[in-house]
């Protein structure tokens, strides 16, 4: 595709919708020249934020293992053998204590994650405790807890819950290939009673899962026309893990992972994109690559649910050779 073809492409805009992406425009964009592509991602983040700031996220596994949901990508499914032992949910005490640790390695928003289908009322009173506490650190909190119902999304509401992560993992034409024990309306429906309830929306995807071009247009087309789209978007490159479905996955070329974090910036301008799952196995010149495109977030410290993630001293590190800084360091 020429740029003549591509470089006027504009959101479709209607009286109910400010702005609406078609999938093929999405997927016109990750046509682009990388050239071009990477200046419009540039030109779109700096019209919104810092260039130069990323956030700082730690992530949390306060119940581990034994989910009962078959998704291909993750080790903690009850249906896969993939070495991860079960554990029961942690102490209020000791996420506090994790809390308190990544707080003082940098981190400003704390994330809590839970291996199940949906939390139970008695989990939820855990759950809520644990919000609670971490909120009184002065940090932000962010839950991923499944599937919720309308009295748990006004329970975290209460207690203050930032942020609800509930990612869409791809497109609706992909999902079936990758899940079955969940519908994607499951997801879209809890997605919206967390925008009901009056919390902040965090959601994203998985790339790299043997979707093809349309199908990683339509999950960025997906996240991008909902009303409004996500405050917070992780895009994570699939960690392929032994024992799952997914292990045996072809590797995405890097610069198309990049590509993707650049076509969900000029798509959701105002979003924090997060660099997510995935960047153990990328060198410093894609991550450095991923930051240009307008990625502005990532995950902080040495795990994230089970799988590894660059050692809080590498991240500076490749921070300060950047010139870039924790956003918490100049708000």
């Amino acid at each position: 595709m020429n740029t003549e073809t591509v470089k006027f492409i504009r959101p479709v805009k209607t009286s109910d919708t400010p702005q609406r992406w078609s999938v093929p425009d999405v997927e016109a964009l990750f046509k682009l020249p990388f050239a071009d592509l990477m200046f419009r991602a540039q030109q779109v983040h700096r019209e919104h934020f810092d260039p130069n700031a990323v956030q700082l996220s730690t992530l949390l596994s306060i119940k581990t293992g034994g989910c009962s949901e078959d998704c291909g990508y993750c080790p903690q499914s009850a249906f896969h053998n993939a070495g991860v032992e079960n554990r029961k949910m942690l102490d209020v005490s000791e996420v506090v204590k994790a809390a308190k640790a990544a707080q003082q390695s940098g981190a400003d928003r704390f994330c809590m994650g839970a291996a199940w289908r949906e939390p139970s009322a008695e989990d939820m009173l855990s759950v809520v405790e644990m919000v609670k506490a971490v909120r009184g650190l002065g940090m932000e909190t962010c839950a991923t807890l499944g599937m919720l119902n309308d009295e748990q999304t006004e329970q975290l509401r209460t207690a203050g819950l930032d942020y609800y992560n509930h990612n869409l993992d791809t497109s609706p034409e992909f999902y079936g290939d990758i899940i079955s024990t969940r519908d994607y309306q499951d997801r879209l429906d809890t997605l919206e009673r967390v925008r009901r309830a009056g919390m902040h929306v965090c959601s994203g995807g998985i790339v790299g899962m043997g979707e093809n071009l349309t199908q990683r247009a339509g999950l960025v087309a997906q996240l991008a026309n909902m009303n409004p789209y996500p405050e917070s978007v992780p895009i994570n490159n699939l960690v392929k893990v032994e024992g799952t479905p997914l292990a045996q996955t072809e590797d995405l070329d890097p610069l198309d992972f990049v590509r993707t974090i650049a076509v969900a910036r000029i798509t959701m301008p105002t979003a924090r994109v997060r660099l997510s799952a995935g960047r153990q196995q990328m060198s410093d010149a894609i991550q450095a690559l991923c930051f240009l495109a307008g990625a502005n977030s990532i995950f902080y410290g040495e795990q994230l649910l089970t799988t590894g993630n660059p050692e809080a001293e590498r991240d500076r590190a490749l921070l300060d050779k950047l010139g870039m800084y924790p956003f918490a360091e100049k708000h």
